[in-house]
């Protein structure tokens, strides 16, 4: 394959990621379920401070990762 037409592919899914990253961002405020305060993420308040671990947000987001990596992979063959 031609060198310029893999990177113009490569710079459409770039391009095609952000806008799906700056549409997650302007309407995530908006979404009734947060990511980084889903139902099963883990906090816990002691007197001196806090631990918060968003143990479901990080699965939900690999997944989404784990979909789009499968999806590039399917035009790159």
């Amino acid at each position: 394959m031609e060198p310029v037409r893999e990177i113009g592919r490569l710079l459409m899914v770039l391009g095609g990621m952000l806008l799906v990253v700056g549409i997650a961002l302007v309407l995530g405020a908006k979404l009734p379920l947060r990511l980084g305060r889903l139902p099963g993420d883990m906090v816990y308040q002691g007197r001196h401070g806090a631990f918060y671990f968003p143990i479901v947000t990080c699965l939900v987001l690999s997944v989404l990762f784990t979909l789009l990596m499968w999806v590039v992979g399917l035009f790159r063959r």
